[in-house]
Formats: structure tokens, sequence, C-alpha cells
């Protein structure tokens, strides 16, 4: 029997889902002639059967709410949540007003605009409000409120939720006025400087506390130790005191800060702590210990913290979740006393040791990753994981036994990475794995074909697979995963007919393996394709004119070192996405499809090592973001002409045209405008490439051809070798001062070296052999203490070499057939001064003739330790 107002709330109701909500599950209860108290989302009083409570979270509202909604006839409702729908930017409206018994108001992720109306500030004037607004949450909206006037009215205001929010002003003019505040929430808002210490540590009711995702930097306040109750903290860097310690405090989180030193003492004896977040910070030091027996929740990971883990956070007994993973922590560990870990992450550290044999006991742990670090022993598995979701013990010294797993020991397993355990066959308990989504067992020692049990393993629910870098061999039959988009197979040794994948997939990973003939033609179905690499196989056949149907996704596309001929495809088309397009060691003809000056994302083009006849392609340089440009050993001919454009190749980083047939005048307009050789701004391990793919080259450094398997941003080389360039070598040359290798060997270049190639301070390597250079060496080139290869052999240079710095380490095969060279290190010695020939021949700096443009690869970033 329905009561009171319940009869016309049901209308109101039912006309609002009528007319405003999209039919959900969330509203399938809503039916006239029930009553509304069952309906989902609906709050009753229980004694006189008033709507109080109205949850529409989620609830798929789009529109506006118009002020004669019946959701205003609800004069009674306390608590209302919106949150999670789309209201297209509306403002919220004035008859919000009208709720002078709300309690709770949440309008998070609703897409409202615009300020708040002053009818809802003003509920706090009226004499019989019984119920004062003590939750409100405006998280990740764009709406505008007098904040100042608004916290002065609402007295009663607990909770305040204002993460990601469209801050007009301070922030900091109301907080002080928030005197009644328990909860607090102002993360992911982009406030800078040091946090206000002083007035979040005097909110006497404050227990929770969210700044994440800010940019707050500085340190902690530190404990006064001038205090007589040692409880007052300090800030140094404003030599004032700040507050109390906060011993009220249950939640902290300050992650995604900017935040520097160490973590003060004080927060490890606040005696209710239960949450502390730190992480993704700049903390360093050693971890404090932590008093609190309510500590649950523990988060310091990406920050760089040394030294043991403190035995006290072993001992807490109701911790739930730890996460210190990414810092440089070292030790072993030991047994947790806590039996309801559910989250345990220390990947990423310095720690050795076994694992504790009480971890694989855990019987409540869902999450559990102890990858890279130097963990050693074997690990034997037990049945107790039953909660088990994720595993990763990756990349460390382990060796894993799964005897006295049975085929169901882990029914929920989600992830599973074993990198690097030594593990030599595929472990048999996943066939019982049902609802597997990533699975690696990369970097082991499996030598096995591909069992076909693992092929029908998560049909409906695998989205990651990597078995990379094993011995895996035979062929691979139909790869029958419905959800795939990652597969990596690459370095091992399988065969037969290239494996296609369903189109879900977007990363495939085939390189290094011997698989053989063509591309099957149902790879034009991977619409979502992103990365192909099927670089170093024995591939054959033509590239497929498909390639356009990849154009809106493909980034890169790798089929070096195989077997394909015929012409590069000219189907790039407007709008493509192609970053890297690596081509290098094949068998292509013809010349380069002009279609490639729609990849205006292309940073790496290497044609290398094909058989491609064309002009040097000097419309290329219009491509903004060209960094690597690769096209050795082909068949590439004539004259480099003037560029084109005031700022050609403005990226380049790296050029290698050596073993073809240009010819012609160095291309000296297009050295003078090579803005990234001039000055680089790259400094700093920085790798070309992304998240799923590093770019890698292959260059001659120093007479030897490497290969680079990571790309330095400011490694900068060029490679015009084995042509035949002629003419004079132009001062020009010597504004290139981020130049790391400079070759210019085996050409028919004349005159001098120019003393000013002396002020090139970067260069590693300068290669000038096998050309008609007369002259002397200038002595300029002393200046170059980088220098550590240096070859001018078989020219026409005469005088005393130079000495001192690196050029005391050169031997005679750097001056080899330059007769007229004397001094140390050739056994030839100037018995008298050396009377100069550059007068002889005209030194030009400005050849204003030469055009073209013609570079060995400048590679672009090199790892340490190559040299």
């Amino acid at each position: 029997m329905l009561v009171g107002e319940i009869p016309g709330q049901l209308t109101d109701l039912t006309t609002l889902e009528n007319s405003t909500l999209r039919k959900t599950n969330f509203t399938i209860s809503w039916q006239k002639g029930k009553d509304c108290c069952a309906w989902s989302g609906v709050t009753c009083e229980k004694m006189t059967g008033h709507v109080i409570g109205l949850n529409l979270g989620s609830g798929g509202l789009q529109g506006n709410i118009h002020s004669n909604s019946s959701l205003f006839s609800l004069g009674h409702l306390k608590r209302l949540d919106l949150s999670s729908n789309d209201f297209g930017g509306s403002p919220i409206p004035s008859k919000f007003g009208g709720f002078v018994s709300m309690t709770h108001l949440d309008l998070s992720y609703s897409n409202f605009s615009g300020p708040i109306p002053s009818e809802i500030s003003h509920l706090s004037t009226l004499s019989n409000w019984s119920s004062p607004l003590e939750m409100l949450d405006l998280s990740h909206t764009r709406i505008s409120v007098d904040w100042h006037h608004l916290t002065r009215n609402f007295k009663s205001l607990r909770d305040l939720s204002l993460s990601n929010y469209s801050f007009v002003g301070s922030y900091l003019a109301f907080l002080a006025n928030l005197t009644q505040i328990m909860r607090l929430d102002l993360s992911y808002n982009s406030f800078g400087g040091q946090i206000p210490w002083s007035l979040f540590l005097n909110l006497e009711s404050l227990v929770e506390l969210y700044l994440s995702g800010n940019n707050y930097v500085g340190q902690f306040p530190e404990v006064d130790s001038n205090s007589t109750s040692n409880s007052s903290l300090y800030d140094f860097s404003k030599q004032q005191l700040v507050g109390h310690i906060p011993r009220q405090l249950i939640t902290l989180f300050l992650d995604g800060n900017q935040l520097n030193g160490t973590i003060p003492s004080w927060l490890g004896s606040l005696p209710s702590l239960e949450l502390l977040y730190l992480g993704s910070n700049q903390l360093s030091g050693n971890i404090i210990e932590f008093q609190s027996r309510s500590l649950s929740w523990l988060g310091l990971r990406n920050n760089k913290l040394d030294g043991l883990i403190p035995r006290s956070i072993f001992e807490l007994e109701n911790l739930h979740y730890l996460d210190l993973s990414s810092n440089q922590l070292s030790g072993n560990i030991i047994e947790f006393q806590s039996r309801s870990l559910s989250g345990l992450y220390l990947s990423d550290n310095k720690l050795d040791g076994l694992i504790p044999r009480s971890i694989f006991e855990l019987e409540k742990v869902m999450d559990l990753d102890l990858s890279s670090n130097n963990l050693s022993g074997i690990v034997e598995f037990g049945s107790k994981l039953q909660s088990l979701l994720t595993l990763n013990l990756s990349f460390n010294y382990l060796s894993l036994s799964f005897n006295h797993l049975s085929n169901n020991t882990w029914p929920q397993l989600f992830s599973l990475d074993l990198s690097s355990c030594n593990i030599s066959e595929f472990p048999y308990f996943l066939r019982a794995a049902p609802n597997l989504d990533r699975l690696s067992l990369s970097h082991n020692r499996i030598q096995a074909n591909i069992p076909k049990w693992l092929l029908d393993l998560g049909k409906d629910s695998l989205g990651y697979l990597d078995l990379s870098h094993n011995s895996l061999t035979g062929t691979v039959g139909p790869l029958r995963w419905k959800n795939l988009y990652y597969l990596d197979l690459r370095n091992n040794s399988l065969q037969g007919e290239l494996p296609i994948p369903s189109p879900s997939t977007s990363y495939i990973f085939i390189s290094n393996n011997q698989f053989t003939g063509e591309i099957p033609p149902t790879i034009c179905s991977l619409s979502s394709l992103q990365i192909l690499d099927l670089s170093n196989n024995k591939l054959s056949g033509k590239i497929h004119q498909c390639i356009e149907n990849f154009s809106q996704s493909l980034s890169v596309l790798n089929l070096r070192n195989n077997q394909f001929h015929g012409v590069i495809p000219d189907t790039f088309s407007e709008g493509n996405v192609l970053r890297n397009l690596d081509l290098n060691g094949n068998q292509l003809e013809g010349s380069l499809p002009q279609s490639l000056l729609t990849c205006r994302e292309l940073e790496v083009l290497d044609l290398g090592n094909n058989k491609i006849e064309d002009t040097f392609p000097n419309w290329l340089e219009s491509l903004p973001k060209l960094q690597v440009l690769i096209l050795r050993s082909n068949k590439f001919s004539g004259e480099i002409c003037f560029p084109k454009t005031k700022f050609p190749f403005q990226k380049l980083h790296i050029i290698d045209l050596s073993n073809n047939r240009f010819s012609g005048l160095l291309p000296t307009k297009y050295f003078e405008n090579l803005t990234a050789m001039i000055n680089s701004q790259e400094h700093g391990l920085k790798y070309m490439g992304g998240r799923y793919y590093q770019d890698t080259v292959v260059v001659t450094i120093k007479g030897f051809k490497i290969e680079m398997k990571k790309i330095l941003t400011y490694f900068i080389i060029i490679d015009f070798s084995n042509n035949t360039f002629r003419g004079e070598i132009s001062s020009v040359i010597s504004k290139l001062k981020s130049l790391k290798g400079l070759n210019f060997s085996h050409n028919e270049l004349a005159g001098t070296i120019p003393p000013s190639f002396g002020e090139m301070n970067n260069l590693e390597w300068l290669d000038l052999s096998s050309n008609k250079l007369v002259g002397d060496i200038p002595e300029q080139l002393v200046n170059l203490t980088s220098l550590s290869k240096f070859n001018v052999s078989k020219n026409q240079l005469v005088g005393p070499i130079p000495r001192g710095k690196q050029f005391d380490t050169f031997e005679n095969d750097s001056y080899s057939g330059n007769t007229g060279l004397c001094g140390l290190p050739l056994s030839k010695t100037c018995s008298a001064p050396h009377q100069s020939l550059a007068s002889s021949f005209q030194q030009e700096d400005d050849l204003e003739h030469g055009n073209g443009f013609d570079w060995k690869v400048v590679l672009m970033g090199y790892a340490s330790g190559v040299w």
C-alpha cells in the first residue's frame, strides 16, 4: 500500500526516467504500479515514505535538466548523485536551491559548467534548514564558484572533492573557512609552489587529505627540535612554525608531485594513519620506521629511496597493500606478519637473496610483482594462491618449479610474467587459466614447438602474448585469439608461413626468425595495426599495396633484411601517422614514391642496401619531423641541387648517402641550414621511439658497421663516403657544432682541410681519406679533444703532423699514402720548418656554387660504451 507523497513522486520519477534517461539496467525496475522505494537508486524515509535519496550516477543522463523537470518536485531530497553523466556543458539549474534539506550533492564527472547558482549558496541563510550541506563533489567539472562566499556560509561542510576542477583564482583564500572539514580532495589541479602546510595542519578536524597529481615542490616540515612538546612542525625553507603534528590524520595522498628531501619521521608515528601514498615524487634517503598498527596501505613507488626495507613494515599486521617499486632499495625480503596482503609490489629495485616461502602462501594476495631485482634461488609454487590475479617474477636470477601445481591452481589468473626465469618448458598448469589476458615467457630457455594447447589458451580473453627471445622451433599454427592486441615472437627459430593474428591486433613483432614465402594477404584485414616488425626473416615477394589500409594507425613498418623485390608502393595517403619506415636490406627497385610526402609524422626513413635508382630526393626536405635519412648502398646518382625551402631537413640528425653514385659539389647550401646539427637542443639519455618500439639503425662509426639498438636523439653524423663528390670542402661545415661524426672518404674532393674544423668540439671521428686534398693538416684540429678516430690517408697532404692531445694517440694508418707528411707517428722526420703550400690553393669559405646535400646517415643517439 503506497502512502504519503509516494504516488505523486512515483509519477514524477517515471516522467524523469522516460524523458531523460536512456533505458539501462539501472532503470529497468522503474515501473508504474510498483513501490518506487524499491526502485534501483531510490531511497525513502521509512516513517513518511518521502524520497530522500536519488542515485542516478552513471545512469546515462544526457542533455539539459530543465526548470520544469520532475526532479525538482522531490522537496524532501537529502542526497542527490548525478555523477558520471553527460549534461553537455549546461549550467546547474537555479532550482537546485529548492533542495533545502540537501546534505550530499555529487555532480562529479557530469559535464556541468558555468557558475554555481546563487540560490544554492544562500541555502545556509534559511533559518529552518535542518540538514545543511555536508558533502559536495564537483570533481572533473567546469563549474565556477565563489569559494570565499560559499565556504563562509557552509559551516557544516565535512567532505569536499574538487579533483581536476577548473579553479578561478587562488584556492588558498577559502581553506581557512573550512573549520569542520574532515575530507578534502584537491588532487590533479596543477597547483604549484610549496604545499601550504600552515593551512592544512590547522584544519583540526581533517582526517583525509588528497593532493595527488599537482606540481608541488619542496620538502616536508620537520619536528621543531626547540619545542618542549616535540609536536610542533617547522618549515625550514620559510624559517617558521607551520602547525602541530596532525595526529588525527587517517589518509594522506601526495603522489605525483615533485616533492624532494627525505620522508619525515613524524609520518611514521601518526597513531591513526591507515593510507599513505607518496609515490612518483623525488624523495630520497631511507624509508622511515612505521609505528602505526593501523597502517594498511603504503605506496612509495617511483622515488629515489635507498637502503633496506625497514623491519617495521614487514611487521605491520594489518597491511593490505604495499608498493615500494621503482626505487633503489637493497637487502633481503623477510617474512611478512600480515596475512591480509592483497597487493605486493617491490619491482625495479636492488633487492637480493631468497624470496620467503611465506609469500607464496598468502591466500588473499591478488597482485604480486617482484620483477627486476637480484633475487635468486628456486621458487616452488604451492596451491594456496587461490586469489592470485597477477604474478610478475621476471628478470631476476630465479629458477621456478611448478611440480606442486595442479591444473586448477590459479583459476582467476589474469596476468603472468615469468620472463627471464630460466624456464625450459611451457608451464602446463596454464591449460586451466581460462581468464588469462596477459602472458609473457620471454628471455627463457624454451626449446620446443609452440604446443597446440597454448594456441587454444584464452581464445576469448588473451590480449598480450610475449614468447620472444627463446629457442622456439617449427611452424606456427592458426592464431585464434579473438581479442589479441600484442604479439611478440621475435628472436626465435620459427619457420614456415608467416602467422597472421586476428584483426584486433595492433602490435606485431616477429623479427629474427626464419619465416619464408610471401606475406599472406590476410594481413590487409588488420585495420588497427600500429607496429609491424617482420625484419630479419626470409620473406619474399612484393610489398602489399594495402599498406594504405593502415594509414590512420600504422606508426612503424619494419621489413628490414628480407628478400622483398619490386617497387615501394606509392599508396601512402594523406593523414597517415607513419613514424618509422625501414626497408633496408631488400631487393627493392625503381624510384622513391612521391606519396612519401604525405608522411608528415615520419622521423626515420631507412632505404639502405637496395637497388633503388633515383636522384637525390630533395623533395623530402619539407618533412617537418624527419630525423634519420639512410639511402646508403643503392643506385642514387647525379648532383644534389639547391634546397627549395628556407629550412630544409630542420630536424635531421643522421644522414647516410654512402656507396651511391652522387656527383658534383658538396651541398653547401644544405649544410648552412641544418638546424638540428648546428645547435642540437637534445641532452641526456633520450632515445627515439615509443613505449613498444625503439628505433634502431646500422651506421659506420669510426670505420666499423655498428647496429645501434637504441638511437640517442643527440647523436649526429654525416656520411657521404664512396661517391664521386668533387670540389673543395667548405668551412661552412664547421657551423655544425653538434656533429659527432663526419665521413667524406672515397670521393674526389680537392683543396685544403678547413682550419675552422677545429671549432667542431663535439666531433668524435673525422674521415677524409682517399680524396685529393692538399696542403697541411691544420694545427687547429688539436683542439678537438673528443676526436678518437682521424683518417686522412691516401691524399696529397704535406708538412708536419700536429702534436698534442688526441693527435698523440693516432697511428700510422691515419696518415698513410701522404708522401709529403712528416713527424710522429710516421718514421719520416721533419728536417726543416715547413713552408705551407696552402697559399697555392684558393681556400673558399663559402662555395656559393655548391649545390647538393649528401651525408652518411647521422645516427640519432648512441649508447655509451660503444666506442
